[in-house]
């Protein structure tokens, strides 16, 4: 299916202020099941953009301002092919499909820090946490994974934030709530203290939802969720805000060991913090290829 991705970002200042680069994530990742077929990113004022690529291979735009401005505006419009399967067939490795295995001494290597939880304060209630779903031992691999990842769903209520960063997992676990973001992290976290590869993945969400007339109608997020590296089937994305495996609907644009590290923009200004009056962003995503600007009015940033 062809989708074009059109994501705008606009910050507004309360007086005439000086850009620091910003640092932008915003091109989707290329793999076997997602084709990026064309990219186009602008701001306004005009900006001098360089392109690099960070030590977890993703795509980093950097941008240098040259005038002082009271409006910023970043636009960026992709076009990808996304041929993911609804019902994925995780082709997991004979060794490592009852839970507990053991990897590879490259892939413990290569893993690194993939494997090593984050939050050591928060220990005692991840274990807690996770406990309720492991009971006897040897176990399915896939369904220890699919119960923690629909057990996030089931016992906390999502709420959007703005918050600049995501939730430590006992704060999610304590509170009851939680983003996006804050799901992931404790999906992650959870799966690490068990001895799995994890990783945040950010990107973008395409669904259908249905109208008043029951009619299939399309939209899009800007949306954080986890990957898992299973033995033969490699990353295996589960999305624990929506209780669901595979890659489906998913338009991966980054990843990184935290979701902290991969926020689409990132970039300041000179002045006092409240010269910031507001950020406003807005994720529009339709099928086909779409030339014209497809962006109405901005609206709040997504969680």
């Amino acid at each position: 299916m062809l989708l074009t991705i059109c994501h705008r970002t606009v910050y507004r200042y309360a007086r005439p202020v000086t850009l620091l680069p910003h640092r932008m994530m915003l091109c989707p990742r290329g793999q076997h099941d997602l084709r990026l077929l064309t990219t186009l990113l602008s701001c306004t004022p005009p900006a001098h953009i360089e392109w690099t690529q960070d030590v977890f291979g993703n795509l980093i735009a950097t941008a240098t301002f040259w005038d002082e401005v009271e409006t910023l505006t970043i636009d960026s419009r992709m076009v990808v092919d996304q041929s993911a399967t609804a019902w994925p067939v995780f082709s997991i490795a004979p060794s490592a499909q009852e839970f507990p295995f053991t990897y590879s001494a490259d892939e413990v290597a290569d893993l690194g820090s993939m494997r090593d939880p984050q939050y050591p304060q928060a220990a005692d209630s991840i274990r807690d946490w996770i406990d309720t779903f492991r009971g006897s031992e040897p176990t399915d691999t896939l369904t220890l994974l699919k119960e923690i990842n629909t057990g996030i769903l089931a016992e906390f209520a999502y709420r959007a934030s703005a918050a600049e960063r995501a939730q430590s997992p006992d704060e999610t676990i304590h509170s009851g709530h939680g983003s996006c973001r804050d799901f992931a992290t404790l999906f992650i976290e959870a799966v690490r203290q068990l001895g799995f590869g994890a990783r945040a993945v950010s990107g973008y969400m395409q669904a259908l939802e249905a109208d008043e007339h029951g009619a299939g109608k399309q939209y899009g997020a800007a949306h954080a969720w986890a990957e898992v590296y299973l033995p033969c089937a490699g990353w295996s994305a589960f999305d624990p805000t929506h209780a669901r495996m595979g890659g489906a609907g998913l338009i991966p644009v980054a990843v990184a060991r935290t979701v902290d590290q991969i926020r689409p923009v990132q970039g300041g200004h000179t002045g006092a913090p409240d010269d910031l009056v507001e950020m406003l962003v807005d994720v529009n995503i339709t099928a086909g290829t779409v030339l014209a600007s497809a962006f109405d009015q901005p609206q709040p940033a997504p969680s």
